[in-house]
């Protein structure tokens, strides 16, 4: 069993995260969602997940991780802004671990200054943002670079799950159901 963190902050892509988390929760990994302020009740963009923060970044060690997911939606623009997190993720890819962000994930990637010269995807919006850093970004549903594995958008979480059991040496079903559809109470 891996350790898995998740960075997370208000208005994630509900699916971006739910996917690949319950898919990382099948296999069998720990995963723990952290944020900017420990125990926040986060709402995902849809109103149809939601999540708590089980810790801080500033009260973690990069190293306690194997993998490092990062969904996107809103999540990603609210979090560069927090200097504990930011700092988390380039600390992160000083360690040569995988990686993962989903759609506008990327953002962090950029603001730790962790993308130059990689090759990523993103959600076309921040395609821009990301050749500005020095990224080559590529209109695809997946890449894989290093230990980058980046996914455009909702279309790709099946292939970008299995990229991410791949990478931590587990294999586990596709067969979800798609419960996550269904509103939170």
């Amino acid at each position: 069993m891996s350790k898995i963190a998740v960075l997370l902050g208000p208005d994630f892509e509900d699916q971006q995260f739910k996917v690949p988390y319950d898919h990382l929760y099948q296999a069998r990994h720990d995963v723990v969602v952290l944020g900017s302020t420990l125990g926040d009740t986060l709402h995902g963009r849809h109103r149809r997940v939601i999540a708590s923060v089980q810790n801080t970044a500033d009260h973690v060690q990069p190293n306690d991780f194997a993998i490092l997911l990062i969904p996107g939606g809103y999540s990603p623009d609210h979090l560069r802004t927090d200097h504990a997190i930011v700092d988390f993720v380039s600390q992160f890819a000083t360690l040569h671990r995988p990686i993962a962000a989903i759609g506008h994930g990327p953002q962090l990637l950029i603001e730790a200054e962790v993308v130059a010269g990689k090759k990523l995807t993103s959600f076309p919006s921040i395609k821009r943002d990301l050749l500005n850093a020095g990224a080559v970004w590529l209109d695809q549903a997946v890449c894989i670079d290093g230990e980058l594995i980046t996914a455009r958008d909702v279309d790709g979480l099946d292939a970008f799950s299995s990229a991410l059991l791949k990478r931590i040496g587990r294999s586990v079903s596709l067969g979800l159901d798609d419960t996550w559809r269904q509103p939170v109470n």
